[in-house]
């Protein structure tokens, strides 16, 4: 799965073709979780809660780019990085 953004130990990617509801995945220290991108909420998984606040703002700091990435990949075109939370 494609990373396009990674920050504080905090891995996101995304894969287009596991289902309609654009979404992106999160990894970190062994919890995996899946954030849907129009709703900035857990679909999927478990992250412990510093880490959940961290990847909830920076979606949602990101939010246009996270979809544009998302529309990329359903047509089958690279998808660009996303700059970390700071």
């Amino acid at each position: 799965m494609p990373e396009i953004s990674l920050f504080f130990g905090i891995r996101i990617t995304m894969n287009w073709n596991e289902h309609n509801l654009p979404h992106f995945h999160v990894e970190y220290a062994g919890y995996k979780a899946t954030v849907l991108i129009q709703q900035g909420r857990i679909d999927k998984g478990f992250l412990p809660s510093r880490q959940l606040k961290l990847v909830l703002a920076w979606c949602e700091i990101h939010r246009d780019e996270l979809m544009q990435n998302w529309e990329l990949s359903a047509n089958g075109q690279p998808m660009n990085s996303i700059a970390p939370l700071m």
